[in-house]
């Protein structure tokens, strides 16, 4: 009788299991084609062959990537690996990490190498057109490394390595992001054009040498975009930092802007689907308000060098040129009928080119703008836009 039982015990175990098996298998081709559709939001798709599962790895082979706008052409991935993949509430998945082979093209004497390249926690929407934050094609970091190009077997163009990473704030509030391009190295010291060869040799640029950093904000509830960095900083010319603040861009902003590029890519005349995307572009820009934006540059020896090579081509030093653009300046400004930013532009200007240090262009209302407000004083009154802004041009602070 016990035996009996036992018998039973077993039998029943075993078909619980083969029951129970496959609600916990991995459906490899369901995650691409979940991934595909999560990057169609965007104009772009994943095609592939097919996608093997072996325990919480999809390893899809064959992949192709699809850019909408040029049905045409497609760039071969090859395999990609999704390690550590779990589904997710909602039919979504979550990838721990997802790997690419290295990319090697090459053409004769000319090749481009891209190495070490992954993504590191990837979330998978199951349904890419809702819209909450769930619903968004979402990774926690991506990266590089050594990406390199060469013409004629000389390298030409290096980047050490890309690191870029996505934060989630507390309570799903927004995120937090940064990125770096580090080690971006251009040799231009075979550069075939006369011209062009004497200006890169007098203003010392045969190695350009710097990176490219970036980091910022977005509030999902108001929209809020806060771009604190986008910096470009190379040796012995200079850093360039772009930033800017506007509110507006919400999770039906983007979900609207989703749907009218895809309505754009759907139409075969693409003539009238340009037309058609910049109304509905210009529709949107009026959920959006401007908060704030600058652009400050900061000089490491690049403008002496510009203005005595620029003074050799006119015959005159870099001093002289420096004294000619102080008084070239007001006149040019005048022009524009904008007389509180015209004093300001020549003050900078002038102690910018006596000492170059640091030129700095910001716009800073009292109040945000809305977007349809500045398009109306362009429009109506471009004079007014610099006042409407808060607009200041400043030097050496």
């Amino acid at each position: 009788m016990m035996h009996t039982r036992k018998i039973r015990l077993m039998m029943a175990s075993a078909a619980l299991l083969t029951f129970a098996g496959p609600a916990f298998a991995l459906d490899g081709a369901d995650v691409m084609k979940k991934l595909s559709a999560a990057l169609e939001v965007n104009g772009t798709s994943l095609a592939f062959d097919k996608a093997e599962v072996d325990g919480d790895v999809v390893t899809a082979t064959g992949v192709k990537f699809q850019v909408a706008t040029k049905p045409g052409d497609s760039v071969n991935i090859g395999e990609m690996t999704l390690e550590g993949v779990e589904e997710t509430d909602g039919g979504g998945y979550y990838a721990e990490t997802v790997s690419f082979p290295d990319v090697n093209v090459s053409e004769k004497e000319d090749s481009v190498s891209v190495k070490d390249i992954a993504i590191g926690g990837l979330s998978i929407p199951g349904n890419a057109s809702g819209g909450t934050i769930d619903d968004i094609l979402l990774y926690e970091s991506f990266g590089t490394g050594p990406i390199e190009v060469k013409v004629k077997g000389k390298d030409v163009f290096k980047i050490a390595s890309i690191e870029s990473k996505l934060t989630r704030q507390e309570n799903d509030a927004g995120f937090d992001f940064d990125a770096t391009m580090a080690g971006l190295n251009a040799d231009l010291s075979d550069v075939e054009d006369a011209k062009a060869k004497d200006a890169i040799d007098k203003l010392g640029l045969k190695q350009i040498d710097g990176q490219v950093t970036m980091k910022g904000s977005w509030e999902i509830a108001s929209g809020k975009v806060a771009l604190d960095e986008y910096a470009f900083d190379f040796k012995n010319i200079g850093r360039l930092n772009i930033a800017m603040d506007f509110s507006g861009y919400t999770l039906q902003f983007l979900k609207s802007l989703q749907e009218a590029n895809k309505a754009a890519q759907a139409n075969p005349n693409k003539e009238e689907a340009n037309q058609a995307m910049g109304l509905a572009m210009l529709g949107l820009m009026q959920q959006l308000t401007f908060n704030s934006a600058s652009i400050r540059f900061d000089d490491a020896s690049i403008t002496k060098k510009a203005l005595d090579y620029a003074g050799s081509q006119q015959g005159v030093t870099g001093e002289q040129l420096a004294q000619s653009l102080k008084g070239l300046v007001p006149i040019m400004m005048a022009q524009l009928n904008l007389p509180e930013l015209q004093n300001q532009v020549s003050a900078a200007v002038n102690d910018y080119l006596d000492a170059p240090k640091s030129l700095t262009i910001a716009a800073e209302p009292e109040k945000p703008v809305p977007f349809p407000m500045i398009m109306g004083a362009a429009m109506g009154a471009p004079n007014t836009i610099p006042s409407v802004l808060g607009v200041k041009v400043t030097a050496n602070d």
